[in-house]
């Protein structure tokens, strides 16, 4: 039923079967508890995947090897949850500040079997710890996030879809990579800035 595998074709990505069993988990439980809670705006099966997975696997391979991450205002889990399930080898810290979100994560994070994925109950300014990369989709305006996961992180990923990138005084665009989400055709980009100072 989910064009996982397609779309990782279409993007270029190798897709693992396990990460592939995780992402179809994960969003057979979005689609399940959406129907009572209203985790997310997109209804058919191809918004869903667009929304949910595509900016996680046009991410995932530009991350280095082990580094640690944090995902604020992660909703129902994207992309920090759709990097965990297709970069195990990362340490993931979902950020999120509405409980009936907390309660889904936790509930795919059991069935997927990923003890080790960190979700924590707060809001983007309530974060104290340091992590190795930052990054957040519509949390804030892309101005304000980098500003904020400047705070966060040596290095912050800017997620856009028809905004500039942001510029800021401690920080230097390091990747600056455009894709088309391949099932409804939408452009993305998404910016690296490493804090310079």
């Amino acid at each position: 039923m989910w064009p996982v595998a397609d779309v990782a074709a279409r993007l270029g990505v190798t897709l693992e079967q396990r990460s592939e069993a995780g992402l179809v988990l994960w969003l057979d439980t979005l689609l399940e508890w959406n129907a009572r809670l209203d985790l997310t705006a997109a209804r058919t099966v191809n918004e869903l995947v667009d929304l949910m997975v595509v900016d996680a696997m046009s991410l995932a391979p530009h991350l280095a090897h082990g580094a640690s991450l944090v995902d604020v205002g992660t909703g129902a889990g994207a992309p920090g949850l759709a990097i965990a399930i297709l970069r195990p080898d990362l340490h993931v810290t979902l950020v999120e500040p509405l409980t009936k979100r907390i309660s889904f994560l936790r509930s795919v994070l059991a069935k997927i079997g990923r003890t080790d994925v960190t979700l924590v109950r707060a809001r983007t300014e309530d974060v104290r710890a340091s992590f190795d990369v930052a990054v957040s989709r519509a949390t804030l305006a892309p101005e304000r996030w980098l500003s904020a996961g400047l705070l966060l992180a040596d290095e912050v990923w800017v997620l856009l879809a028809k905004d500039d990138a942001p510029s800021h005084s401690d920080a230097t665009i390091v990747q600056d990579l455009t894709y088309q989400w391949p099932l409804t055709e939408a452009t993305r980009r998404l910016v690296a800035y490493r804090r310079s100072s």
